[in-house]
């Protein structure tokens, strides 16, 4: 008699900058209701929460994170000709706190998504330096200098897949539980500016088509909140949002979770490397980018 295997459960969590509080709510109400976590994939804010917790770090110390970090311990300025800010910072900050590891060493199968700038296509990493693929994963272009990578010069994920389920769905899993932070508002009496900002959060949110893939889709009440407070007050009221959001789903989740899966085993760090949406693209695409 062959006994019945549990379903693979992976998050995709999107970029939202100072929103990224949200992701360790929601984090928190799946630990709290047994909900498993087996792979996460993350662009920008998310790639640091999953990243942090893919590593081995505890809820109480993804909230702690959560609410110390601001742009001081992340940034400062840049001499790169690409940004007028730069995230080497994030690289030390992060290693005194996980380590200075490979992120197919990580306890739980982790991609970082970022967007190769001379290609304009998304690429997963799922090897190399973990604080190095953050940073480049959390660095907006225009704003904050790009990172390069094996010859590529990167920048923020959520340009080109901002809610990443293809990445995390592409590492076995077999339920894909995605939590979008560029929730939009429509502030319609700003006139011109309301529609350029609105157009804005709905142009990242679409980005890869992620917001129409998930199985489940986790959407915080945090429309019109502020992309950029990075205050201890603004972190916790975004985490308490997250664990709403996540206990209004998890009904849902566990529904789906009870049902007979396929028998699939759990995804592997494998040290793939760097994966992209089409492979065959990969291969033909050479970067002459060496140095910033």
């Amino acid at each position: 008699m062959s006994s019945i295997k549990r379903k693979i459960v992976g998050l995709a969590l999107s970029g939202g900058v100072a929103r990224g509080p949200v992701h360790v709510g929601v984090i928190t109400a799946l630990e709290r209701a047994g909900i498993p976590i087996d792979a996460i994939a993350g662009a920008s804010a998310g790639a640091l929460v999953g990243a942090a917790y893919c590593a081995g770090l505890e809820v109480p110390q993804l909230r702690k994170l959560a609410v110390d970090s601001n742009w001081t311990t992340v940034a400062g300025l840049s001499r790169s000709r690409h940004g007028l800010i730069s995230f080497a910072k994030m690289e030390p900050y992060l290693q005194d706190l996980v380590g200075d590891v490979d992120i197919c060493d990580l306890a739980i199968p982790f991609t970082a998504v970022v967007t190769d700038m001379a290609h304009g296509i998304p690429v997963y990493l799922r090897r190399g330096r973990l604080s190095t693929a953050v940073r480049a994963s959390c660095s907006v272009p225009g704003v904050i200098s790009p990172v390069v990578i094996d010859g590529r010069l990167c920048c923020d994920g959520g340009i080109t897949d901002n809610l990443p389920v293809t990445a995390v769905r592409a590492m076995g899993v077999d339920y894909v539980i995605a939590v979008d932070l560029f929730v939009p508002i429509y502030h319609e009496r700003l006139g011109v500016l309301g529609d350029l900002a609105a157009a804005v959060e709905l142009l990242v949110r679409h980005a890869g088509g992620g917001y129409y893939q998930a199985d489940c889709l986790i959407e915080p009440a945090i429309a019109g909140h502020n992309y950029f407070n990075f205050s201890r007050r603004k972190s916790e009221q975004y985490i308490a949002l997250g664990e709403a959001a996540a206990e209004r789903m998890i009904p849902t989740i566990q529904a789906a979770l009870a049902e007979q899966d396929n028998g699939a085993k759990p995804p592997e760090n494998n040290g793939n490397g760097i994966k992209e949406i089409r492979d065959w693209r990969l291969e033909m695409v050479q970067s002459p980018i060496s140095n910033l």
